[in-house]
This record gives C-alpha cells, sequence and structure tokens, in this order.
C-alpha cells in the first residue's frame, strides 16, 4: 500500500463516525499529515456544524506545520459558502502545499470548482486515490445529486415459507418473525438514514413507530403513503414526535394546522407512484430512505426499478397463509450472514 492509499484509508475510516448524522451534506473524513505524521484529524459534523476540513486544521496543535503539510480528504474541497465557509478557501488561507483527494464532489455547486481554486492558488493537488472506496461511503450524497432522488434501501423480513405476515388479526401490532438481534438491526440502520417510508395497509395493521427506540441515534423522517388519508388518527405516525411527510391524493384535503413536525404533500395515485414519491423525496431534499413495507408497496419500488439494495431477513416462522413476500427482479446478491437463529441476506441492483 503507498503512503497516499494509506492516509485516505484513514480519512474513510473518520468519514464513517459521520453515518446518519450529517445530511444533507456528504460524510467526509481528513487527515493532516507533517514529517511523516499525522497532526490534524477530523470528520464531517452534523449539518451547519464544521466540515471535517475545518476539524482537522482545529486539531493542529502546530499550526506552523501546516506550511509543509499534507492534507489529505475523501471528497473535493467545498468551494462555496452555505451554512459554513467554502473549505477550499481555509486550506489556501493556511498556506497547506499539498491536497490529496479521494474523489470529485458532482454537486453543481462544487464539482471541480474547488480543485480549481486549490490550483489556482498554487497547490500541489492529487485526485483519485481509493476513489471507488469514497465514493462507495458517499453512496447516498452521489446518488442524490447524479440521479436526483435518494438512495433506496429495501427492507423486509419474511417467514421460511415465504411470506410476510400471516392471515391479518384485529389486534394492531406487528407479527415477528425475526429475533430481537435482528430487530435491533434494523433500528440501527433506520438511524443511519434519512426517512423511512411504509404504506397505508402496514400502518393500519401495524400501528408501527418507525422510529430508533432500540438504538442510540436520530429517527428518520417517516414518509407515510396514505392516500385519502385512511390511517387512524390515534396511530404512532399521527403523533408528531418526529418528522412526518403523509403523501396523499391531489384531491385530499389535508388537515390545515396543528402539527409542528408532521407536513403532507400531494401525488397523482393514477400516475407511477414510485416515480411520484420519489419526486417528492427529491423535492424534500431527502438523500436517502428504508422502505420497510408493507409488501405491496415494496413490490411497487421493484417492478420500477427503482431500488439500489434490498435488506432481506429470513426467519424461522411458518406461516403457510398470509401475505407473500416480494419478488426482486435480477439482482446481484452481496452478502450472507447468520443472526441466531435467522439470515439475512444482502442485494445490490446493478
Amino acid at each position: 500500500m503507498n503512503i497516499h492509499d494509506f492516509y485516505i484509508k484513514r480519512c474513510i475510516e473518520l468519514a464513517k463516525n459521520g453515518l446518519g448524522t450529517t445530511y444533507p451534506n456528504p460524510m467526509v473524513g481528513c487527515v493532516i499529515v507533517a514529517n511523516g505524521k499525522i497532526i490534524g484529524e477530523g470528520y464531517t459534523s452534523p449539518a451547519g456544524k464544521n466540515h471535517a476540513e475545518v476539524n482537522a486544521i482545529q486539531a493542529v496543535k502546530d499550526t506552523t506545520l501546516l506550511k509543509e503539510a499534507t492534507i489529505y480528504v475523501t471528497l473535493e474541497p467545498c468551494s462555496h459558502f452555505g451554512k459554513t465557509p467554502p473549505c477550499a478557501d481555509l486550506i489556501i488561507e493556511n498556506k497547506i502545499p499539498n491536497v490529496v483527494i479521494g474523489t470529485l464532489d458532482t454537486n453543481e455547486k462544487v464539482c471541480g470548482r474547488g480543485v480549481k481554486k486549490l490550483l489556482e492558488a498554487g497547490c500541489n493537488v492529487t485526485i483519485g486515490v481509493l476513489e471507488d472506496e469514497c465514493k462507495e461511503i458517499n453512496k447516498r450524497f452521489f446518488t442524490f445529486h447524479e440521479k436526483k432522488r435518494p438512495y433506496i434501501i429495501l427492507k423486509w423480513a419474511e417467514s421460511s415459507d415465504g411470506f410476510v405476515s400471516p392471515i391479518q388479526t384485529d389486534e394492531r401490532k406487528p407479527v415477528w418473525i425475526t429475533e430481537e438481534i435482528s430487530r435491533q438491526l434494523v433500528h440501527k440502520w433506520r438511524a443511519e438514514e434519512h426517512a423511512i417510508l411504509a404504506g397505508t395497509t402496514t400502518v393500519i395493521k401495524d400501528n408501527p413507530k418507525l422510529n430508533t427506540r432500540h438504538w442510540k441515534g436520530n429517527s428518520p423522517t417517516r414518509i407515510i403513503i396514505d392516500k385519502e388519508l385512511k390511517i387512524q388518527r390515534e396511530s404512532n405516525v399521527w403523533d408528531d414526535s418526529q418528522s412526518t411527510i403523509f403523501i396523499i391524493d391531489n384531491t385530499t384535503d389535508a388537515p390545515k394546522k396543528g402539527y409542528k413536525n408532521t407536513t403532507f404533500e400531494t401525488i397523482n395515485f393514477k400516475n407511477n407512484l414510485a416515480e411520484e414519491i420519489i419526486a417528492v423525496l427529491y423535492k424534500n431534499n431527502i438523500q436517502s430512505i428504508i422502505i420497510e413495507g408493507g409488501s405491496k408497496t415494496l413490490q411497487t419500488f421493484i417492478n420500477s426499478n427503482l431500488w439500489d439494495e434490498a435488506r432481506v431477513f429470513e426467519g424461522n416462522a411458518i406461516f403457510k397463509e398470509g401475505t407473500k413476500a416480494p419478488k426482486l427482479t435480477p439482482s446481484t446478491l452481496i452478502t450472507k450472514k447468520t443472526l441466531g437463529s435467522d439470515s439475512l441476506k444482502i442485494y445490490k441492483n446493478y
């Protein structure tokens, strides 16, 4: 492993500390090296706070070393004013002569402008070190800016005989297929994603909270499909405890007031439902979403080929009848693992 790879690999490790907290910003890791030693490290703070480069520079105790240092960063330093000043300007102000970048930023506000600033200031710039790995950690950010939609993760649990739920009962609560360790993992995933989506039938039947009560982290924005606002008002998704967007038909009247964290978006349910929903998500700057059900909603996204990753649990339960699990279109199995008595398969849509 050459020296640039070594330090960018460390940057990637740092960047991962920001997973689930930096939206709408990307996760970035930064390392500053002088005389063969790391003198500063940092990663992106929650949105509106310091970027990785700022945190790394502020961590340097002897700032005189910056004039002979190399700054490593997973993503091209920003060149524009947002909630914070441009990181490219900060590098230039501190006279850091060498800049090594994992990958360029395809956000139209940056897109090579940061590199241009650095080169014009006389910096030595190296681009494309461990580029694939740097793109992978920001797959959500790149998908949003390049495909104009969020990164879409499908998730469900199915019985060993291929059902996501048994015959419906009158009681409004989930029927657990997997063990507690698998359910806790799902809450960890929720803390990592920007939003979570569920359809009308699932919410009416299971009354889910769609939060991260079993894991420390931010609860995602709830996206609830409810064409005619049929979901009972005593349901958990109406509790206004976290950011929630109801997607309703353009012929349905939304409540005029009474909610602080709950909003309503209208679409035409006669059009392609997955595409209409994705347009709403993009409009609301949602960079990633985990779709947890139900089976019909999941299949809608599969049939529209609007998904990037599928995470499928299989438990030991046998239902014999009920709601069939979704059927994936041709995809690539990335990994398979065992969690207690459950199995987990992760697929990618290439």
